[in-house]
């Protein structure tokens, strides 16, 4: 254990020492660092490296020198490493709602896992639960429509996983041929999203018998798992898979370089939530809500190398459409970190939230400040070890359930299976990292313990929790004789040339393409009425209206 902690001391000694040279009181306040943004230049272009299921524990720039990963490291080093970024939600689908729309997944209605399955008639049956997509609340878009509005070419490759059907109206092209190299413009600005799956929790028994890279003998074992060749095998896997990431990542941005457009490019590497072993997927401790988070700005510009501030993945949306000198929209929940309209006052506290994972249904929240983190558990007979049949794939969950039936799993890694579930849990994240000591019942933290149970109250009421009411009530609220409503047909006028075009839902998005053409454009003028076209109305949580065919007149 104390060789494992160990690796967490050293970077933060190191920091420390930078902070102590650098003589500057404002990271001790938790200031945010001003980044300069020239407000008359054009649009940056902004890549995401996206990896799944990874913590920030398991990385070189975090401290953990297990392999190394140089394509990470280099742009660690000329970009700025965030300690404190995290999830709304430990799993894939909720997050990247979140990261899409700027707002919770507990205010969309995203917060299940999952609640859309592809074109999958069934979701989950055993419970009842269809495959739908939740009616997002009023004026909620995808934020890479305003970018598109703006003339930005926005491309995904090519997970989506919305937890909710994705529009056309979003993206130029969302496949695994996916570049900003298809863009037809090479003038354009482009926002490029890549997602590398390789890290994902399925990888650690798919790739139970590729090449490893380091050895099991050699690798850290956290506190809250049993020391022995089960476990440390499927840690070794994913250190082996985080470097085939690395070199996936180093072919991209050797592109970036070739195209003379790596410098000026804002760059994201993050994880989209916590590592993909138990207790850190699916968890809202540290290890399923922090992720890792590298920011290489525009000219490699950076007042530092490392950012202490509290970030969450809904001010993602907000930041970008700054930077691309847009005003982010009042509903959405995030802020602007930077440019033309960043929020410079720090985030004080981040909301993390855990309800249905799959067959396992559960409903946690929490809520960490600076030093703290407060846990409450609405179901105390629930175990956190949700029963699920997926995650039973993977040798170490294997392992950990028959260690916990033979009781032979020590105190700390027995936790995770304890029932009942304290009401409530309050940890010291700088003594505690792993919260692993409940300080919730100690007077000497009690008001503590009031404060983030105040916070979290308050947050649950003003963002409209939407855990409060059974997935099936929500279910009957959205659907319409079990299916998502449909909009209603596009209604057309035709004046002077041109052809206007109207939906009666004021918050649908109007999409329209060319005949022959595959990407769709979103609607924002008249169109003339020499020309045919196909044209449509979109909403999140509706299906598609019925197409409008024109034929010139």
């Amino acid at each position: 254990m104390n060789n494992f902690l160990q690796k967490f001391t050293k970077p933060l000694l190191a920091k420390c020492f930078l902070v102590i040279c650098l003589s500057n009181p404002l990271l001790f306040f938790g200031q945010k660092k001003n980044i300069k943004t020239n407000l008359n230049a054009s649009p940056p272009n902004i890549v995401w490296f996206v990896t799944e299921d990874q913590s920030p524990e398991f990385f070189p720039m975090y401290g953990d020198s297990t392999i190394s990963l140089p394509n990470l490291e280099a742009l660690a080093l000329e970009g700025v490493i965030f300690n404190n970024a995290y999830t709304p939600v430990p799993v894939c689908a909720p997050t990247r709602s979140s990261l899409i729309t700027g707002m919770y997944p507990t205010t969309l209605g995203t917060h299940n896992m999952r609640t859309y399955n592809g074109n999958s008639i069934e979701n989950r049956p055993e419970l009842g639960i269809p495959n739908y997509s939740p009616v997002v609340p009023e004026n909620t878009h995808m934020f890479t429509e305003y970018l598109r509005e703006k003339g930005y070419y926005c491309t995904n490759n090519y997970k989506e996983d919305y937890n909710f059907r994705t529009l056309e109206s979003v993206w130029d092209d969302s496949s695994d041929k996916a570049t900003w190299r298809n863009r037809p413009d090479k003038n354009k600005p482009f926002f490029s999203v890549f997602n590398f799956n390789m890290t994902h929790e399925g990888a650690i028994w798919r790739f139970t018998e590729d090449e490893l890279f380091v050895l099991p003998e050699s690798v850290p074992v956290p506190p809250i798992f049993p020391d022995n060749n089960i476990v440390r095998k499927d840690l070794a896997i994913n250190y082996s898979n985080l470097k085939r990431m690395d070199d996936a990542i180093g072919k991209l941005i050797v592109q970036l370089k070739e195209d003379g457009l790596y410098e000026n490019t804002i760059i994201f590497f993050y994880g989209d939530h916590g590592g993909p072993f138990p207790r850190y997927k699916r968890a809202l401790y540290e290890t399923g809500t922090k992720v890792p988070l590298v920011i290489k700005f525009q000219g490699n510009e950076k007042e530092s190398d490392y950012n202490d501030d509290l970030v969450s993945f809904i001010d993602f949306a907000p930041t970008l459409l700054s930077w691309a000198g847009i005003k982010p929209p009042e509903n959405m929940q995030g802020k602007a970190l930077f440019g033309m309209y960043q929020d410079t006052i720090a985030r004080k506290s981040i909301f993390t939230t855990a309800d249905r994972f799959g067959e396992g249904v559960d409903r946690l929240r929490a809520v960490r400040s600076k030093d703290y983190k407060y846990i409450r558990n609405f179901n105390v007979n629930q175990s956190n070890a949700l029963a699920l049949k997926y995650r039973d794939e993977m040798p170490l969950m294997r392992n950990l359930k028959e260690m916990h039936k033979n009781a032979t799993l020590d105190s700390v890694q027995e936790l995770w299976f304890r029932v009942p579930k304290p009401e409530e849990e309050l940890y010291n994240l700088e003594k505690d990292p792993y919260e692993l000591i409940n300080l919730a019942n100690r007077k000497e933290h009690k008001d503590t313990l009031v404060y983030l149970r105040n916070l979290l109250d308050n947050w649950i009421e003003e963002t409209g929790d939407l855990g409060r009411i059974p997935e099936k009530e929500l279910i009957a609220k959205w659907l319409v004789d079990g299916q998502n409503p449909q909009l209603e047909p596009l209604k057309v006028m035709e004046q002077n040339q041109h052809v206007y075009l109207t939906s009666n839902v004021h918050d649908a998005t109007i999409i329209w393409k060319f005949p022959d053409a595959i990407s769709w454009n979103i609607y924002n003028e008249p169109l003339l009425s020499k020309q045919e076209f196909e044209a449509k109305v979109v909403r999140i949580g509706f299906k598609d209206s019925p197409i409008l065919r024109y034929r010139k007149k």
